[in-house]
């Protein structure tokens, strides 16, 4: 093999002696083929250490060390990725004759796919991506000719490692449940282990603290959907730490950049706190500071009299004056989701006048027939301070206002801003806010089911409604909010499983889904963990292996994992969390030998389907969010008997009731007004 004839051929070369030949060419071989990182450092720290070991050899292993070291021990998870992002590569300053440099192989493979997997500019173009993926390719296949044993190496050429796990089988189970809860355990057992191995001093997991506050969004299902202490305690440990750093020591970002990238730090950080601790003083002020930001800093009157945002990028303290970034976006929302949730929760008038001031701006917008856009539709960008629709750029709908140059294109995050209108009308009952909404759905309908040609115009009314895809998530909750099932013919079909089951009972969908799910998390955990460098991209790795554009031809069944339907069948939310959040119930308990279906959640009821894997019976808690203030009876329903009835009263949201269910048997929760 490779590894072994390098090492003999070179150990000769170094004139090392026959015992320490022996000794480097087991010791070199072990550490190719360990999956674990830390023990490679032991062994390349004990060749240092050989005795006779050739000097030109010990300043290899010190080389390699010194690398290893900030790969297992860095706080910096992607310390590299500089010169990865320049050179395709790196260098480690060992010559390819030192019996070391095999060695180098599985770094640089790791290096060049992590940077392609993090960077857009990389990964959404087919020729980029497909060139990243050889290069990467090329060093794996590398690595795998030296340590044929090595399991990482061979995961990344397309062999899964399976995910073990020891548990009984419960035939009692439905099958939706057995594959739910696959997911959910392989989903906190990922979260366990960041908090585990990754959370540092300070709070930090290492990607970041502009990639680490992202990382709660993959853990909705289990932070969100259930009461798990160590799992909060995580959220809650960084969000604190977040704050208390000197780039947010005003309440906002201080470095200039865009609003999508400048809102994560305060978002992704206060929103799971909001949602965790809604009474906490603390997080309550520093949603009131992003409202002040707004009001005084960030907006002001165009010159047709609305309220907008003055730039696409803007700080704490400052405004970028630059007319090309001059422009009010979908993506602003993401500066203020903690704002309207706030306001959801308290209706505080003041902050509600300030939203609604801003969402009466992108009505009026999406009405105007202007610069090319069809009236009816809301657009990419309004101009400050004109309030003209689009950017400098000729088209309206590709403002030109930032560097990656897909980012801010209609549609970008216009479902941020539907829901942001849906919220509103929700709050004031006034259905101009739904203008935007349903005109667009029309249109959608309308070219719904058309032969339409390739060519379209870009712009056109046909181009918009091929892209409507972003519609279905708010037009959902429209309908779980209101019962009206006007626009159902959008929400028809299996694209999205759990709703399909909610409206109409069919559940063969949601099982498939959930199945896939499960698949996805029953391969190469290290892939989700360990291997991670970029912590915003946690869940990507199943990506590489699907699609035109493959890094190794997959031997295991590939799925990437749906969190976003882990979060509606445990919680009842139709649709996303951040800007509007439906989650009509949270489970008092952890994520654990259970699984969870809502089938029905409104605001007078709710029905579950629940199945208790353990033993005995299990003791455990819900929190009812979305219930009106009312007299409501509960009842667990296991086998057609009635196991407990009882009654309560709901005085306000996050309304807790106890209750207990069977082990091993499918049970009912009802709740129903009386």
């Amino acid at each position: 093999m490779l590894g072994i004839s390098l090492v003999l051929a070179v150990a000769i070369a170094f004139q090392i002696d026959a015992p320490t030949q022996e000794q480097l060419q087991e010791l070199v071989q072990r550490a190719g083929n360990t999956d674990d990182d830390e023990e490679r450092l032991e062994l390349l720290r004990q060749i240092r250490a050989l005795p006779g070991v050739d000097p030109d050899l010990a300043e290899h292993a010190e080389k390699l060390i010194r690398f290893v070291e900030q790969w297992v021990e860095g706080k910096n998870l992607h310390f590299y990725g500089g010169e990865v992002n320049q050179n395709r590569d790196i260098d480690f300053g060992i010559p390819a004759t030192s019996p070391l440099y095999p060695l180098t192989y599985l770094y640089r493979g790791r290096a060049v796919l992590s940077v392609v997997m993090e960077n857009g500019n990389l990964w959404s173009y087919g020729d980029r991506r497909r060139e990243w993926f050889g290069i990467a390719r090329q060093f794996f296949e590398r690595a795998h000719q030296a340590f044929p044993q090595n399991r990482i190496a061979r995961m990344y050429l397309g062999e899964g490692i399976p995910w073990t796990r020891n548990w009984e089988a419960v035939p009692e189970a439905p099958e939706w449940a057995v594959h739910q809860r696959v997911a959910l355990e392989g989903l906190a057992d990922i979260i366990e282990w960041w908090l585990d191995h990754r959370q540092q001093p300070d709070g930090a997991f290492g990607g970041g603290w502009g990639d680490d506050c992202e990382m709660w969004r993959f853990w909705v299902p289990g932070l969100i959907g259930f009461d798990d202490p160590k799992i909060c305690a995580g959220q809650k440990r960084f969000s604190e730490a977040l704050f208390q750093q000197p780039h947010m020591a005003a309440g906002y970002m201080s470095r200039m950049t865009d609003v999508e990238h400048s809102a994560e730090d305060s978002t992704d950080t206060i929103l799971p706190m909001m949602l965790l601790e809604p009474d906490n003083l603390v997080w309550q002020q520093r949603v009131l500071r992003l409202a002040e930001l707004m009001e005084n800093l960030w907006t002001g009157r165009n010159e047709r009299g609305f309220r907008q945002f003055k730039s696409t990028y803007f700080t704490v303290d400052r405004v970028h004056p630059d007319p090309q970034r001059a422009c009010d976006t979908p993506y602003h929302v993401r500066a203020v989701q903690p704002v309207f949730l706030y306001w959801l929760r308290t209706g505080d008038q003041r902050v509600g006048r300030v939203l609604c001031e801003w969402t009466d701006t992108w009505v009026d917008a999406a009405a105007r027939s202007e610069n090319g856009k069809p009236a009816g539709v809301l657009p990419a960008t309004i101009h400050w301070p004109d309030g003209s629709i689009g950017g400098l750029s000729p088209h309206w709908w590709d403002p030109r206002n930032h560097s990656e140059p897909t980012l801010y294109q209609w549609p970008s995050a216009m479902g941020y801003l539907t829901d942001a209108l849906l919220l509103t009308f929700h709050m004031t009952g006034d259905e101009k806010y739904l203008r935007p909404i349903h005109s667009m759905a029309e249109l959608a309908l309308r070219y719904s089911g058309r032969n339409l040609p390739k060519d379209i115009e870009p712009g056109s009314e046909a181009w918009c409604a091929l892209q409507m895809g972003f519609l279905r998530q708010t037009l959902a909750k429209y309908r779980f909010l209101t019962g009206d099932g006007t626009w159902d013919r959008l929400l028809e079909g299996r694209q999205a499983p759990w709703l399909h089951y909610a409206l109409t009972g069919d559940e063969q969908p949601l099982v498939a889904a959930l199945a896939d799910t499960a698949t996805a998390f029953s391969y190469n955990f290290p892939g989700y963990t360990s291997e991670v460098r970029y912590t915003d991209r946690v869940l990507r790795l199943p990506a590489v292996f699907q699609g035109d554009v493959v890094l190794a031809e997959p031997k295991f069944p590939v799925q990437s994992p749906d969190t976003a339907l882990l979060y509606s069948a445990v919680t009842g939310d139709p649709g996303g969390l951040g800007t509007f959040p439906l989650n009509a119930v949270r489970w008092l308990t952890r994520p654990r030998e259970i699984a969870v279906l809502v089938r029905m959640a409104a605001p007078d009821g709710l029905e579950a389907t629940l199945f208790h894997f353990g033993r005995s019976p299990r003791a455990m808690g819900a929190e009812l969010n979305m219930l009106k203030p009312g007299d409501y009876t509960l009842k667990i329903i296991a086998r057609d008997h009635v196991l407990k009835e009882e009654a309560f009263t709901v005085s306000g949201p996050r309304t807790r009731i106890a209750f207990e269910i069977p082990s091993r048997q499918s049970c009912r929760l009802v709740i129903r007004r009386n």
